[in-house]
């Protein structure tokens, strides 16, 4: 992921962009198992109202995806996300930002009315859009704090140009984009701010780059095929969710962590719950580094080289997910050791718990996972593997109809 700089910030400091820190949380095995509560109460309440049910037991599709006036309540959704980005609220608390113009003609001076101008603003907005569109960014589209971008009741494809960036920005909720074909952009000036805009270095060709930012939720997106990653989280990013979102034609999906030596993404933190993992995709699904990341009831459909990865000792917590190895006999394993000795890896807190193995899949724990938060965390699974068909069957982009349960 590239480290994008201003030449404002070299010139005029006090222009600089406010640094977003995060604390981390203190026992991540408390999300979990708020997690784990959450789940298990959205499968209660299923099982209570038996046939007259809409829900699946998918706990954040539960919460809005019933109400036949999700159009008139959309801000609710901010109410809805689960694990380490559950106090992301974007937009919540904010006015409603309709976009009509599809077009990106210049990223300094944005037009009123295009996703850019939108997203920029200082205060908090909750970000819709007035018709089906394809948005093609001239550059990268940097998001300021306390927007939600909202796709819901249109086909809404950010493609064939820069995408997403949330740098040293908090509280962004990304819902229902088709998020595709991202490519590299730089070497140019773009506006984050109504008050600042500055020059731009190349960038990777994410779909969606978290980069120092905190409280992010990425929730029923439908994304593939972008020049770098898909979703990449790096430089002290923390306390985010990924749910929901399906995941096609790629190679290396989601890094989480920008390098070994960074020490500082010791304090990452996310959940990963309810994503489909589907054809064409080749690795890092996610690859970790430093921190704690919960992997909870996702699909995986499809891998060429590895699943779950990871370096620098993270912690991952794997549990009630569906793994379909694929045909290869020498890429059955689901997890990797990423340029580490067995003698140092042995140690890393790595767990599986409740997940089904398909066609040869297999995982390989590691370190001791002894202590008694770790333990009581695991005892409170997930929904079981074998319901992640029913779980993950509305990942993606919805096609959600006004006047309607979406």
């Amino acid at each position: 992921m590239a480290i994008p700089l201003s030449l404002f910030l070299l010139i005029f400091p006090l222009l600089a962009p406010t640094f977003i820190f995060s604390s981390p949380v203190q026992d991540p095995e408390q999300v979990v198992q708020q997690v784990n509560q959450s789940i298990r109460n959205a499968t209660i309440a299923r099982r209570n109202l038996a046939f007259l049910s809409c829900g699946t037991g998918n706990p954040i599709d539960d919460c809005w995806r019933c109400d036949p006036h999700w159009e008139k309540n959309r801000q609710r959704l901010a109410d809805c996300a689960i694990g380490f980005g559950k106090r992301a609220i974007g937009g919540r608390d904010g006015k409603i930002y309709v976009v009509t113009d599809p077009s990106d003609r210049d990223p300094v001076n944005p037009k009123p009315g295009t996703l850019r101008h939108a997203v920029i603003q200082d205060k908090p907005l909750w970000i819709i859009f007035a018709r089906d569109m394809v948005i093609k960014l001239k550059e990268e589209l940097l998001m300021n704090s306390f927007k939600t971008i909202d796709g819901r009741g249109t086909k809404v494809h950010i493609a064939g140009g820069p995408c997403i960036t949330i740098q040293y920005v908090t509280n962004v909720i990304i819902h229902g984009i088709n998020i595709h074909d991202c490519k590299r952009g730089g070497n140019a000036y773009v506006r984050d701010s109504p008050s600042h805009y500055g020059w731009r270095t190349i960038s990777d060709g994410d779909g969606v780059s978290i980069f120092g930012g905190s409280h992010i939720w990425v929730d029923h997106c439908s994304l593939s095929n972008c020049n770098d990653g898909l979703i990449d989280a790096i430089h002290g990013s923390t306390a985010i969710t990924i749910s929901n979102n399906y995941m096609t034609h790629h190679n290396k999906v989601m890094l989480l962590g920008h390098s070994d030596s960074y020490t500082q993404d010791k304090n990452m933190q996310v959940t990963i719950a309810f994503n489909h993992f589907g054809e064409g995709l080749g690795q890092r699904m996610p690859r970790c580094r430093h921190g704690y990341f919960h992997v909870v009831n996702n699909d995986y459909t499809h891998w060429k080289i590895y699943a779950i990865g990871g370096s620098a000792n993270p912690t991952i917590n794997s549990q009630g997910n569906r793994f379909l190895a694929p045909n290869n006999a020498i890429n059955k394993e689901v997890t990797k050791h990423e340029n580490t000795p067995q003698s140092k890896w042995k140690h890393w807190n790595w767990r599986s718990k409740g997940d089904l193995m398909l066609n040869g899949a297999f995982f390989t724990p590691s370190g001791t996972g002894a202590s008694s938060s770790y333990a009581k965390a695991s005892s409170l699974s997930a929904r079981p593997s074998s319901l992640v068909s029913s779980l993950t069957a509305g990942a993606g982009a919805l096609v959600c109809k006004k006047g309607s349960r979406c």
